[in-house]
C-alpha cells in the first residue's frame, strides 16, 4: 500500500502567467539593451548598476545566507536594510523565497527537487521557473519548518506590506529618478531601469539554484575541465559543498569560496558588530574530512558530519567577529 507522499503526482504543470510574464520581460529588455548602448544617460546606467547590485545582495546576503540558512545573525537595522534590498529584487517575499529554497535543499538532486540540476542548466535556470510545483512538492513544501521566520518581525512585516513596498520601492521610485533628477527620457526610465534591471536581477538570483550547473563539477568530470571553458569558467567542488554545509557563510552563490562580494559584504558588517555569529568550518576540519573520504571511500557528507561532530560543532562553527 502506497503512503500518501508516494501516491501524490510528481507532474509539474506549466504556469502560464509566469511563462507570459517572463517572455515579455525578455523581449522588452532587448529594446532596453539598445537604449543602454545608444541613448541612456550615464547617470541612468549608474543607477541601473547600483540598484541591480543592491537587489542581488538582498537575495544573496539576505534571503539566502541570513534567512534561508542562518549563516550569521544580523542586527535589527541590518535586517531591515536587507529586507528593503530583497524587496528591490522583485522576487516575492522573503518568507516565500526561503520556503521554496529550503524545499530545494531538502530534496536536492532528487526527482522532487524543483530545480533538479541533473536535468541540465536550461531546466534548473529557466524551465523550472515556468512550472507550478507538483502535488508532491506542494506537500513537501508545506512541511518545511519556517518557525524561525514566523518569529522574525522584519520578515512578518514585509509579508504583510510586500505589494505596497514593491510598488513604491521597486517600481515608482526607481522609474521616477531618471525623469526627476537628470532629465532622461521616459523610454530610458521604463526600459532600462524597468525591464533591463529586472532581467539582470532575475538571472543573477536564479543562479543561486542553477549555478551548480555552471560552476559545479559533474560526476566523473576532470578538474580543471578538459575543454575551452577553462578560459571562461572555473569548475570547482564548492557549489556541491554548499549543499553539504549550507550554513557556512563563506559559500559563494557564484562558484567560489571565501572570496565573493557577498562574503566581503557580511564581513564589513561583522567588523561593525552588526553581523555576528558568522558560521563556518575551520579549514583543518575540512581537510581532515576530505582526506578521510578519499582514504575510506565513504561519502564526503558522512565524513564532514563526523568531523564537525568531533569538533563539538553540531550547528556549524561560530566564527566570532568584532
Amino acid at each position: 500500500m502506497e503512503s500518501e507522499g508516494t501516491s501524490l503526482s510528481k507532474v509539474r504543470e506549466a504556469n502560464w502567467p509566469a511563462v507570459l510574464f517572463f517572455i515579455h520581460i525578455h523581449l522588452l529588455s532587448f529594446y532596453g539593451i539598445w537604449l543602454v548602448i545608444f541613448e541612456a544617460k550615464w547617470m541612468t546606467l549608474l543607477l541601473l548598476v547600483v540598484l541591480s547590485l543592491v537587489a542581488v545582495l538582498g537575495v544573496t546576503a539576505g534571503a539566502h545566507r541570513l534567512w534561508a540558512h542562518g549563516a550569521y545573525k544580523a542586527s535589527t537595522g541590518l535586517r531591515i536594510a536587507l529586507m528593503i534590498f530583497q524587496t528591490l529584487a522583485g522576487q516575492g517575499t522573503i518568507y516565500d523565497w526561503v520556503q521554496y529554497h529550503r524545499l530545494h535543499h531538502a530534496t536536492f538532486a532528487t526527482d522532487a527537487d524543483p530545480f533538479d540540476y541533473r536535468r541540465g542548466f536550461g531546466y534548473a535556470h529557466v524551465i523550472a521557473r515556468l512550472r507550478k510545483l507538483s502535488p508532491l512538492q506542494e506537500k513537501l513544501k508545506s512541511e518545511i519548518d519556517m518557525s524561525d521566520l514566523d518569529n522574525d518581525p522584519v520578515v512578518v512585516f514585509q509579508s504583510k506590506a510586500y505589494w505596497i513596498m514593491y510598488g513604491i520601492l521597486f517600481v515608482l521610485l526607481p522609474l521616477n529618478a531618471p525623469l526627476e533628477y537628470w532629465n532622461d527620457s521616459i523610454l530610458s526610465a521604463v526600459f532600462v531601469i524597468g525591464f533591463v534591471r529586472y532581467l539582470v536581477i532575475l538571472h543573477a538570483s536564479w543562479l543561486v539554484e542553477s549555478g551548480i550547473c555552471v560552476w559545479g563539477l559533474q560526476p566523473g568530470e576532470k578538474c580543471p575541465p578538459d575543454s575551452n571553458w577553462l578560459f571562461i569558467l572555473t569548475k570547482t567542488f564548492w557549489p556541491h559543498y554548499h549543499y553539504m554545509m549550507p550554513y557556512d557563510y563563506k559559500s559563494d552563490e557564484y562558484g567560489t569560496y571565501d572570496s565573493g562580494c557577498t562574503t566581503a559584504f557580511i564581513r564589513v558588517w561583522a567588523a561593525l558588530n552588526l553581523a555576528t555569529d558568522l558560521k563556518t568550518i575551520d579549514t583543518p576540519v575540512l581537510q581532515k574530512a576530505l582526506a578521510e573520504a578519499a582514504k575510506s571511500k565513504r561519502p564526503i557528507q558522512t565524513c564532514l558530519d563526523e568531523a564537525v561532530s568531533k569538533q563539538s560543532l553540531p550547528a556549524g562553527h561560530y566564527l566570532q567577529r568584532g
